[in-house]
């Protein structure tokens, strides 16, 4: 592996640009993936923050589909915030009834967990990967995660009426946030999933 890795982010929708510029920032080479051949030359896949049924519509007219699930379950590290979770976890809840995602983390997540756009919210999280200092998460639409499977390591959570709810998981070399850290200016998960990309 290079120094400088090459780093896909899905661009059929959502914030493409802004994972382009934090992965840049933080060391990569970022490519916009919006055909089956693209998929082969990266080191690492970003699945950014949008709308999850429409992702995953799109995902297959492109026929992006069937190449990017080989390429995560031979061990292809992948990050995805927000929707980017919902598109990596292995279970739905509140999804439409024909959506599909592309898996990769053992986990179930709650579409819309958080509430409607009128519900986004702004916290101070701590992540001990990152450093003392805290990361300010943006929530838009955001999901949460309701369960995790044996080897996921949870690496925050938010309080929600007495009760944690996972908002940032990993689990091997895939990482999801359900808070959008593209849009901060913050660029240290961003960073963190370069060093995992770097490494794998």
């Amino acid at each position: 592996m290079s120094p400088q890795p090459t780093i896909g982010v899905l661009a059929v929708q959502g914030d493409v640009r802004e994972h382009v510029r934090a992965l840049e920032s933080a060391g990569a080479r970022a490519i916009a993936v919006r055909r089956a051949s693209e998929v082969e030359q990266i080191d690492g896949l970003v699945i950014p923050g949008g709308e999850s049924t429409t992702m995953d519509k799109l995902v297959r007219i492109f026929e992006l589909r069937d190449p990017l699930v080989a390429r995560l379950r031979a061990g292809m590290p992948a990050y995805g915030s927000c929707a980017g979770m919902i598109m990596l976890a292995d279970r739905i809840l509140d999804g439409h009834r024909d959506q599909q995602t592309l898996g990769g983390l053992d986990i179930t997540v709650r579409r819309n967990a958080f509430g409607r756009q009128v519900d986004s919210f702004e916290d101070d999280l701590r992540i001990r990967e990152l450093g003392p200092e805290p990361v300010r998460a943006v929530f838009i639409r955001a999901p949460w995660v309701e369960e995790v499977g044996e080897g996921v390591q949870v690496l925050a959570s938010v309080d929600v009426g007495g009760a944690d709810h996972p908002v940032a998981v990993r689990q091997g070399n895939v990482l999801a946030t359900s808070f959008h850290p593209e849009v901060t200016g913050d660029h240290r998960f961003h960073q963190l999933f370069v060093d995992v990309v770097r490494h794998a």
